[in-house]
């Protein structure tokens, strides 16, 4: 185990299972030493995470669909376990019928819901945490290059996507003067429980992975490591960028 985390108590929200990005982000950051967090939406994900997690690792409710909830999250990790450091933001949701439509049919109901969950939910959790974070403190979040191209079959999600690093933009320079800084990962196509709900996904797959450098995916590890640096005290200077982790995917498309 390396110390580049030691002392560090970091926040992950969104692991769903062992192929998760989000859990390849919480792994690199136990394997670096760091305190992780885990929230959870409710009890069938509890049940999921405490089969994968070592045993006392701190589980805490959160369901972003309410200002209220995401609040009493960071109020109840204050209590119990004081500042925290860091916070991985690994959270997006659309229906299936908007996944499975193009932009043009997309409803207002699901547009409504896919950029609440997907983007101001990141705002949410960044307002109430960095109300106990220490300063050097880091967010990051989970984005896709569909958020600057059109890329086929991920639709609704790429608009999301767009305003969430917009999000990140705005929110590091509102969190600046705190010591607090808000950057994003932009992952390759992983396969992943969510990317098997875009419709298609197995032909993105196919087509990020050639689209590598190496002709090899981009896989989990690699992403949870970027997560690490960027909870790190060695990404201080970086703040409201978009950091691609995708083997140079988004060099060639």
């Amino acid at each position: 185990m390396s110390n580049l985390l030691d002392g560090k108590t970091i926040v992950v929200m969104g692991v769903a299972n062992k192929r998760s990005i989000a859990w390849g982000c919480a792994k690199s950051l136990l394997d670096n030493g760091a305190k992780v967090i885990l929230t959870y939406q409710n009890d069938r994900l509890k049940r999921q995470l405490e089969k994968l997690v070592p045993e006392g690792t701190p589980m805490i409710e959160c369901d972003v669909a309410e200002d209220s909830n995401v609040e009493n999250t960071f109020n109840e990790i204050h209590e119990k376990y004081g500042n925290i450091d860091g916070v991985v933001h690994a959270i997006a949701y659309a229906d299936k019928k908007t996944l499975e439509g193009g932009v043009i049919d997309v409803e207002k109901d699901g547009y409504n819901l896919a950029q609440d969950v997907s983007a101001y939910s990141l705002i949410s959790v960044s307002r109430f945490a960095s109300r106990i974070m220490n300063p050097s403190g880091s967010i990051a979040t989970l984005t896709y290059m569909g958020s600057t191209r059109a890329i086929p079959s991920y639709n609704m999600m790429g608009v999301a996507k767009a305003a969430l690093e917009s999000n990140v933009r705005y929110l590091a320079s509102d969190l600046g003067p705190n010591k607090i800084r808000v950057n994003a990962i932009s992952a390759g196509a992983i396969k992943t429980l969510a990317v098997t709900g875009i419709k298609n996904h197995g032909d993105l797959l196919k087509e990020s992975k050639a689209r590598t450098v190496d002709g090899e995916p981009v896989d989990t590890t690699q992403v949870g490591n970027v997560a690490t640096f960027l909870m790190s005290d060695l990404s201080t200077g970086l703040t409201g960028d978009i950091i691609y982790a995708d083997k140079g995917v988004h060099l060639l498309a």
